[in-house]
C-alpha cells in the first residue's frame, strides 16, 4: 500500500514539473514573440511584407495582439500594427478585446476620425461583443464626443446579433448621450426600451438621464428624476453638483444656493472646479451676494482661491458699487500671499471717486511698474470720475497729467500725495472728452482736443467721431467740416458714422444741395446714408410745402446709387398728396414698384386716403386688390379708410360687409372702425343697427373712447332719440369722460324738436352749469337763445329760467 502511495506522489511531482516547464517555456515564448513584434514595428523604415513578419503571422493570438498594442508607445505605431493584424487571415481575426484596446488608444490620443472609422468597421466585421465590451467601446466614443456614432453602433450590434445589450450596456449609452448636450427624445426612447426588456433603473441609469434633462433646460423633468433618486438614496455629490450647476445656468441662483446648503447638511461638498464655475455664474447673473457667500464656503472647505477668482468677485462688487467689500477681499488676498494685479487695481479705481480711497489704492502700485501700466491705472481713475458724474475732477486730473510731461509733477504729487509721474495717452483723452460731451460741455471738450494736439498725442477715430457728432447735434456744421478736414490731414479715414453725423445735420437744416454733395462723398467712400436722416429731410421738406423738392432729392439719391427706403418714398407721396399733386404721387408710387421695391401697407394707406380726398373712389378701392396681389395684408387702417368713405358716400351695407371680412381675416376692428360705422348708420337713419354695432364693440372687448360716445350721442339725437342718447351721456360721465359743448347743444335741439321741454331744460341747465353757454359769435348761439325764449314762455320752466338769469348764468338781454 505504501509503495502505491509513493508511486502516485512521484507521478504527481513529475506532472507538476512538466507543467511548470511547459508554462515557463510558453511564457518565455510569448515574451519573445511580443518583443519581436515590437522590435519590427518600431524599426524604421517599417516593411509590411518583410519575411520576418510573414513567418510570425501564424503566431498571432488575441492576447498577443492586445499586449503588443498596449506596449507600443505611439498611437500611430499601434494603429499600423492593428491594421496589419487585420489582414492576417486566416491565422488571425480581431476580437472585442483587440478592438477595444485599439479604441482605448485612439480615444486617449484624441484621434476622433480614426475612432469613428473603427466604430463604423466593427459591425461589418461580424465580431461578437460581450455587453461589457460594448459598454467600454461606447464610453471610448463618448470621450471624444461621438455620442451619435455610439448610438448608431449600439443599434447595429444589436440588430446584427453581435451583442445582446444588458443594463450596464444601456447605462453606458445613456452616459454617452448625456455628454454632449443630449437628445431628450432619444434618451427617453432608450429608457422605454430598457423598461420593455425588464431592466431595473439604478443610480447609473438616472444620473445621465437627469443630466440630459438639465442640458435641455427641462426643469420639471430634471427635478422629478432628482426626487426619485432622493427617495432611493442615490443622490451623491455628482448629482448635487450637476443640479446646482444647472440651476446656476438657468439663472435660479437662490435655488442653486439652497442645494449647496442641503449638500452641507448631508456632509457632502463641492469640488474646487464646481465652486469656481458657480461663483463665475452667480457673478454673471448679478448675484454677487450669493457668489461671496459661496466663496466663503469654498474657503471653509479648505480650497485656496487663485487670483482669477478674486478678479471675478472684485469686478462684480465694483459693478455693484460695493467698493468696501471689494477692498476687504484685497486684504484677504494678501493674507494668502496673493498680490493684486493691475487688472484688479484698475477695477477698484474705476469704482471710486473718493480721493483718499484712490490714494490708498495707488499705494498698491510699486515703483517698478512701467509707464504703460501706470497710465492704465490713471485711466481707470478717470473712468471712475466720469462714471460717477465727477467730470470736472476727471478734467482737472487730466490737466495735471498733461503738465507732468513738461514739469516735475509737483501739482500731481499734491493731488495724490505720492510720487508717480505719468503722461496721458489717447485713451485718457477719449475718456474725459466723452464725459465732457455727455455732460453738455462741448467747448471744454474741444479745448481739451486742442491740448491733446499740443502735446503731440494723436487723437483716434473715436474722439473725432464723438466731437463731430456733438457739433452736428449743436448745429455747428462748419466746425464739424473743419474737424473732418483735420481727420484727413492726420491720415484717419472717416467712417460711416462720421459722414452720417454730418449728413444728418444737413438733412435737419433742409439743405438739399449740401445733403446731395455729402451723398456723393459717402458713395466714394462706400458708406451708406442712414435711412432716418434721408426720411427726416423728405418729411421736413414736405411739412414745409416743398414736396416737389423732396421728390427731386429722392431722384438724386437714386442717381448717386442709393435706393431710398420705402419710408422716405411714403413721406414724399404723403407730401405730394398734401399739396394736391395726386397724379405725381401715383407716379412716384409706380416708380417705387418699378425699381423692385415693394411698398408697404403704410404707403398704400397714404395713397388710398389721398385718392378718396380727391374723390377718385374707384382708383382707391382698386388699390385694395393691389395690396393683396403684392402678398401684403391690408391693415386695420386700410379697412377703416374704406369703411369711412363708404359710410360718407351712403354705402353703409358695403361698409358693414367689410367689417365681417375683417373678422374673417383676423383683423380685429378697433374703436375707430366701430365709431365710423356707428356714425354712418346714424347718418343713414338706422339707429337700431348703430346700437347693435356699439354692443358688438363692447362684447368684443373694444372699449369705446370719448369720440365714440359723442358720435353715438350725436347720431341718436339726429335720429330723434334724445332719451336714448342721454343714457349714453350718463355712461360717458361715469367713465369720467368729458363731452364737448356741442353734445349738449345737439341734445338740447333734439329735445326741443321732440317738444320735451322738461328734459330739454335739464340738459340746458347742465350745459350752463358746466360753463358751456355759447358765445354770441358761436354758430350754436341762436339755438341757445331760441331755447331760452321757449323756456321762459312755458309754465314748467319759466321760473327756473328767471333764476338762471338773476344768477348771471345766462344773458339778461335774451328775453
Amino acid at each position: 500500500m505504501m509503495m502505491m502511495i509513493m508511486k502516485d506522489k512521484l507521478k504527481l511531482k513529475l506532472k507538476l514539473k512538466l507543467c511548470y516547464l511547459f508554462t515557463t517555456h510558453s511564457h518565455t515564448h510569448s515574451l519573445s514573440l511580443l518583443d519581436s513584434f515590437i522590435s519590427i514595428f518600431t524599426k524604421q523604415p517599417f516593411i509590411p511584407n518583410s519575411p520576418e513578419l510573414t513567418r510570425l503571422a501564424p503566431t498571432l493570438t488575441p492576447h498577443l495582439v492586445e499586449s503588443v498594442l498596449t506596449r507600443l508607445r505611439s498611437w500611430k505605431l499601434a494603429h499600423t500594427f492593428f491594421l496589419w493584424a487585420s489582414t492576417q487571415h486566416p491565422y488571425f481575426h480581431h476580437t472585442c478585446y483587440t478592438y477595444n484596446a485599439m479604441a482605448s488608444i485612439l480615444s486617449r490620443s484624441r484621434q476622433t476620425n480614426l475612432l469613428k472609422m473603427l466604430a463604423f468597421d466593427i459591425p461589418n466585421s461580424n465580431c461578437s461583443f460581450t455587453p461589457g465590451a460594448l459598454g467600454f467601446l461606447i464610453r471610448c466614443l463618448a470621450g471624444l464626443g461621438l455620442d451619435q456614432q455610439a448610438n448608431h453602433l449600439f443599434d447595429e450590434m444589436r440588430v446584427k446579433g453581435l451583442c445582446v445589450p444588458n443594463d450596464y450596456c444601456y447605462n453606458c449609452l445613456l452616459e454617452a448621450l448625456s455628454k454632449n448636450g443630449g437628445d431628450v427624445g432619444l434618451m427617453e426612447m432608450r429608457l422605454k426600451e430598457m423598461r420593455g426588456l425588464g431592466f431595473e433603473f439604478d443610480k447609473f441609469t438616472l444620473t445621465p438621464v437627469m443630466q440630459v434633462y438639465c442640458n435641455a433646460r427641462r426643469f420639471d423633468e430634471a427635478l422629478s428624476v432628482y426626487n426619485t433618486m432622493q427617495e432611493k438614496g442615490w443622490v451623491d455629490e455628482r448629482v448635487y453638483a450637476m443640479l446646482v450647476l444647472s440651476f446656476s445656468k438657468w439663472g435660479e441662483v437662490d435655488k442653486a444656493f439652497e442645494l449647496v446648503e442641503r449638500m452641507e447638511g448631508q456632509r457632502m461638498g463641492l469640488n474646487e472646479k464646481t465652486f469656481c464655475v458657480l461663483i463665475h455664474g452667480f457673478v454673471k447673473e448679478g448675484r454677487v451676494d450669493k457668489a461671496c457667500q459661496l466663496f466663503d464656503k469654498m474657503l471653509m472647505a479648505g480650497f485656496v482661491p487663485d487670483i482669477s477668482l478674486y478678479d471675478v468677485l472684485i469686478g462684480g462688487l465694483c459693478r455693484n458699487k460695493e467698493g468696501d467689500k471689494a477692498l476687504s477681499l484685497i486684504s484677504e488676498m494678501k493674507e494668502f500671499g496673493i498680490q493684486p494685479d493691475v487688472g484688479i487695481v484698475t477695477k477698484l479705481l474705476s469704482s471710486f471717486s473718493n480721493r483718499s480711497m484712490i490714494v490708498k489704492l495707488l499705494e498698491e502700485i510699486t515703483e517698478e511698474e512701467d509707464d504703460k501700466t501706470v497710465v492704465l491705472i490713471y485711466n481707470a481713475i478717470l473712468n471712475g470720475y466720469v462714471d460717477d458724474g465727477s467730470t470736472d475732477e476727471a478734467y482737472r486730473l487730466l490737466q495735471m497729467m498733461i503738465q507732468s510731461k513738461s514739469s516735475s509733477g509737483g501739482e500731481m504729487n499734491s493731488f495724490f500725495c505720492i510720487k508717480i509721474l505719468v503722461s496721458p495717452n489717447t485713451t485718457s483723452f477719449n475718456i474725459v472728452i466723452d464725459g465732457l460731451l455727455k455732460s453738455g460741455q462741448l467747448d471744454l471738450a474741444l479745448s481739451l482736443f486742442h491740448d491733446m494736439q499740443q502735446i503731440h498725442c494723436k487723437p483716434n477715430i473715436l474722439i473725432f467721431n464723438n466731437l463731430i457728432n456733438d457739433l452736428c447735434h449743436s448745429n455747428r456744421l462748419e466746425e464739424s467740416f473743419e474737424l473732418l478736414r483735420e481727420m484727413e490731414k492726420a491720415g484717419i479715414g472717416p467712417t460711416h458714422f462720421t459722414h452720417n453725423s454730418i449728413y444728418g445735420c444737413l438733412c435737419k437744416r433742409k439743405d438739399v444741395l449740401g445733403a446731395i454733395d455729402m451723398l456723393k462723398l459717402m458713395r466714394s467712400c462706400g458708406h451708406e446714408p442712414w435711412i432716418k436722416h434721408s426720411t427726416l429731410l423728405v418729411k421736413e421738406l414736405c411739412d414745409h410745402g416743398r414736396a416737389l423738392e423732396a421728390c427731386n432729392f429722392l431722384i438724386n439719391m437714386v442717381q448717386e446709387g442709393f435706393l431710398p427706403h420705402v419710408v422716405s418714398y411714403s413721406a414724399a407721396i404723403g407730401g405730394l398728396i398734401k399739396i394736391q399733386e395726386v397724379d405725381q404721387a401715383l407716379n412716384l408710387f409706380r416708380d417705387l414698384c418699378s425699381r423692385g421695391r415693394c411698398p408697404d401697407v403704410v404707403t398704400f394707406n397714404i395713397l388710398i386716403r389721398g385718392l378718396f380726398k380727391a374723390n377718385r373712389f374707384t382708383e382707391a378701392e382698386n388699390l385694395l386688390d393691389e395690396i393683396v396681389m403684392m402678398g401684403l395684408s391690408p391693415s386695420v387702417v386700410t379697412y377703416n379708410l374704406l369703411i369711412d368713405n363708404w359710410c360718407k358716400s351712403g354705402y353703409v351695407d358695403k361698409a358693414m360687409a367689410l367689417l365681417s371680412k375683417m373678422s374673417g381675416e383676423d383683423r380685429d376692428p378697433n374703436v375707430i372702425t366701430y365709431t365710423t360705422l356707428v356714425d354712418g348708420l346714424c347718418r343713414a337713419e338706422r339707429p337700431d343697427d348703430a346700437v347693435s354695432v356699439w354692443n358688438t364693440m363692447e362684447n368684443k372687448g373694444c372699449s369705446p373712447n370719448r369720440i365714440a360716445f359723442m358720435a353715438l350721442i350725436h347720431g341718436l339725437c339726429k335720429c330723434s332719440r334724445p332719451t336714448a342718447a342721454v343714457r349714453y351721456l350718463r355712461e360717458m360721465e361715469q367713465k369720467e369722460m368729458k363731452p364737448d359743448s356741442f353734445i349738449y347743444v345737439v341734445l338740447l335741439s333734439a329735445f326741443l324738436s321732440d317738444l320735451n321741454l322738461t328734459s330739454a331744460f335739464e340738459i340746458f341747465k347742465e350745459m350752463v352749469d358746466l360753463g358751456f353757454f355759447p358765445e354770441p359769435r358761436d354758430k350754436n348761439y341762436p339755438i341757445a337763445i331760441d331755447a331760452i325764449l321757449k323756456f321762459s314762455k312755458d309754465d314748467r320752466t319759466s321760473s327756473a329760467t328767471q333764476v338762471l338769469i338773476e344768477e348771471g348764468k345766462i344773458p339778461r338781454h335774451c328775453l
